[in-house]
């Protein structure tokens, strides 16, 4: 059974989204909460699977939530799905390098919720490649131009960067497999060292850090 912290200010989204929780198989709605503060310490008392995290609330907001939640050294840490509306949300960035594993927009249909809350439950990274272009052309628009790779990720290895390249597009591990004419499990491992080299938390952070860096340039992704 995979638990979700429900964390929404509207109290009529908070209710709506725990009913379909609660309705479906294999997910339970352990605790609701009505702001980033009441997120973090309800997190701490009831480790769940999944936090279904709003991001624009009064007081602390989803991202300082999302930050708090993941700083915990402890086993079990939860992952973490941003909710947004998507009008240029100026937090989702900040949101995914905070170790997001994704988001979803709030006009998401029913069922592509609860199949979403499975994914990042079983440990993948939630991202449609069109909304991910979509934020990354909206964030380069913004952004100032600077020099190319920093030097860290000069301690990747070809393939490496290759995998890191394909993650970046969206694909999955076993999609890159298919690509790359490799196995899921060797995909695996290269994604792990090189999430490990650049210190990230979860794939969510590596999209963002392969298009920062150019590794990846907005508008050129090869499907």
């Amino acid at each position: 059974m995979t638990s979700v912290l429900v964390v929404d200010d509207q109290v009529l989204i908070r209710a709506g989204l725990s009913a379909l929780i609660h309705a479906a198989p294999g997910l339970e709605v352990v605790a609701e909460a009505a702001d980033g503060l009441e997120a973090v310490t309800l997190a701490a008392t009831h480790r769940p699977d999944v936090v279904l995290m709003d991001i624009r609330m009064p007081g602390l907001n989803g991202v300082e939530a999302t930050q708090q939640i993941l700083a915990d050294s402890r086993p079990h840490r939860p992952r973490v799905l941003i909710l947004t509306t998507f009008d240029l949300d100026e937090y989702v960035f900040s949101a995914l390098r905070a170790g997001a594993c994704g988001f979803l927009l709030k006009d998401t249909p029913p069922h592509r919720l609860l199949a979403a809350i499975h994914t990042v439950a079983s440990g993948e990274t939630l991202f449609a490649p069109t909304v991910t272009r979509r934020l990354i052309e909206a964030y380069s628009d913004r952004r100032d131009n600077t020099p190319g790779p920093p030097p860290d990720l000069r301690s990747l290895t070809a393939r490496e960067v290759e995998v890191m390249r394909l993650v970046a597009e969206g694909l999955s591990n076993l999609e890159i497999a298919g690509r790359l004419v490799l196995s899921e499990a060797t995909v695996k491992t290269h994604v792990n060292r090189a999430m490990t080299k650049l210190n990230l938390a979860s794939r969510a952070q590596a999209v963002v850090v392969a298009y920062e860096t150019g590794l990846v340039t907005p508008g050129r992704v090869d499907r």
